[in-house]
Parts: C-alpha cells; structure tokens; sequence
C-alpha cells in the first residue's frame, strides 16, 4: 500500500500526484506544491493475456510526516487506494 495515504503532504505532494496520474484518478490538487525528498516508489507489473497491469505505490519517503487517516479526511467515504 502506499504510504502516503497516511502522510501529512498527500495533498500538496508532486510525488503523489504523478502516482494518482498513473492510476488514472481524480487528483487532490491540482497544483501540487511540496517537492518530496527521495521518494521510493515499487511498480509491480502484473500481465493477464494481452492486458498489462501497473501499481505504483510509494514505499519510502524521507519527507514522510505521519498523519493517520489523512487521505481519507480529504476523501470522506470513498475506499482508500490500495
């Protein structure tokens, strides 16, 4: 899961409005302005016959600043990307 559903710059995060780019979904900013440092992103790669399938997930962030539930603060009842 990526961490930044729980970190306190998701919303103005450039790192994390590429990932939302990647998985085709409705961005929390427009106009990110926080520049993380040394973000960690895994891409698993996963291929079903001809389909192929990519999740982008940030693992590490030296920039990562705990905030529990912030994602879903911004997003009240939607599901919490996995």
């Amino acid at each position: 899961m990526c961490i930044c559903v729980n970190c306190h710059y998701v919303d103005s995060c450039e790192t994390y409005h590429a990932v939302e780019a990647q998985h085709q979904q409705p961005h929390l900013t427009e106009n990110p302005t926080f520049d993380p440092n040394e973000p960690s992103i895994n891409v698993n790669i996963r291929t079903s016959g001809e389909m192929i399938e990519m999740e982008w997930d940030v693992v590490g962030c030296l920039s990562f600043k705990r905030e529990m539930g912030k994602w879903s603060k911004l997003r009240p009842g939607e599901l919490v990307p996995t």
